[in-house]
């Protein structure tokens, strides 16, 4: 708690950052926590709250009065209200409820505007603070307007000047290095029409999906995009740090899911909540492993004549599983990025299969001379070689195969992949090995 006192102390204002103090109040035990919280100036409260992790969001409203919550929300911008709102819903209903009522009525109505948008759709990412001007204004009012907005801050991280017609339809869109550059005795729509620029704006529409507006922030490197209706009219905009935090928030959804765990789960504080979630994965990993002994049960007179066996098995699945893995990451997350189109979806598997049997020929060699070595059973190199080929042969395809088929079915790659791939790796390692050392050896 000293380290916030002195954070605060030695800096102005201005320079105080949410995402400091969020890192200082990380590293408090509950109580001190509880303290500290009450020492971050009011207008600040909202931001931090969203700059800690989830599970410290219980804490916040336990230590804030409603008309405390309700000051922190008022102080946010439209779309981080909303996520205010929604994870205190999350935490308490009925607080929730209290603190939403002693909001003025534009918090209300822009939060309410907010709600109607699916999670997946990218009206519920906007702000709904914008810039704007008309055609017809005069460049010089319009930055007297703006600097006015400005010094009563009312406006925020503003880079872009949205022009618009009477309805509100968005006809272009100038940076602001831009406006100080165009001649301010004239009109915007002058200097637009007088100068070799193109000023039509990249915007999306509010229901496309928020995926697709994160590529349009890669693909023309944005820094802020207009969202608009069907009808074209200006809405609201998304800023680049709303799609860093996209970018991230589904980074882990896709690392937890190649693990078999659920990302809201595991930011949940809830022990058993996060248990059930695994409990399901790790059950159906359980079936998968009784397929593979399965196939081990079916030649258990081969293994029994060959102790060698049974020391060497658990390589050749291993070596698949990991090959496998490899190829599922790669693939997962070049599917995650847009750089797979369903016409390079051959490619894809192609190049996988290539590398996986550039590997399979190195170890089988490696594998097939060291099991002569160790067994002095020259055949027995043979047949741990081969299947170590097949197996990572079918590893480097099914590791490119399964996501690309998920895909196709509307269904996160990431979900599932690894339990599908480790079953096939296992199940076609075992039964390759075992199948061979029994027409081979025997």
């Amino acid at each position: 708690m000293k380290e916030l006192h002195k954070y605060l102390q030695s800096h102005h204002a201005s320079e105080i950052h949410p995402a400091e103090i969020a890192k200082i109040l990380k590293n408090l035990d509950d109580k001190d926590f509880s303290q500290a919280i009450r020492l971050v100036p009011k207008h600040l409260v909202g931001d931090v709250a969203l700059a800690l992790p989830d599970r410290y969001f219980d804490d916040v409203v336990e230590n804030m009065s409603v008309d405390e919550l309700s000051h922190a929300v008022s102080e946010l911008e439209s779309d981080d209200q909303l996520e205010f709102m929604q994870e205190l819903e999350d935490v308490d209903k009925h607080v929730a409820s209290k603190v939403f009522n002693t909001l003025d009525a534009e918090d209300k109505k822009e939060i309410a505007e907010l709600k109607k948008y699916d999670e997946d759709e990218a009206g519920a990412y906007m702000q709904l603070e914008v810039f704007t001007a008309h055609e017809d204004e005069l460049v010089q009012n319009v930055i007297k307007r703006f600097a006015h907005l400005r010094k009563e801050n009312e406006l925020e991280n503003i880079q872009n000047l949205f022009i618009v017609d009477k309805n509100n339809k968005l006809l272009y869109t100038v940076g602001l290095d831009d406006l100080l550059i165009f001649d301010f005795s004239k009109m915007l729509r002058e200097n637009i029409e007088a100068s070799e620029d193109s000023f039509e704006p990249k915007k999306a529409t509010d229901t496309e999906n928020i995926k697709e507006v994160v590529r349009y922030f890669k693909e023309y490197d944005l820094s802020v995009m207009p969202i608009v209706n069907d009808a074209g009219i200006l809405l609201g905009r998304i800023t680049s740090d709303d799609i860093y935090d996209i970018i991230n928030e589904h980074a882990t959804e896709q690392m937890y899911n190649l693990a078999g765990v659920d990302d809201e789960a595991e930011e949940d504080e809830d022990v058993l909540k996060a248990a059930k979630k695994r409990a399901t994965w790790l059950g159906i990993n359980l079936v998968t492993a009784i397929a593979a002994s399965l196939v081990i049960g079916l030649f258990e007179s081969t293994i029994n004549s060959m102790v060698a066996l049974a020391v060497l098995m658990p390589i050749v699945a291993s070596m698949g599983g990991n090959a496998g893995t490899q190829s599922l990451t790669v693939v997962v997350r070049q599917l995650a990025l847009g750089e797979i189109s369903h016409a390079d979806a051959f490619r894809t598997i192609k190049k996988e299969v290539l590398i996986s049997l550039l590997n399979g020929f190195l170890f089988a060699l490696v594998i097939g001379i060291i099991a002569w070595a160790w067994f002095h059973i020259p055949l027995l190199g043979v047949v741990i070689g081969l299947s170590m080929l097949i197996n990572l042969f079918m590893a480097g395809f099914f590791g490119a195969m399964i996501p690309l088929l998920l895909k196709v079915l509307g269904i996160d790659p990431a979900i599932g992949s690894t339990v599908i791939l480790t079953t096939i790796t296992d199940v076609v390692g075992f039964f390759s090995f075992l199948a061979l050392a029994k027409y081979i050896l025997f």
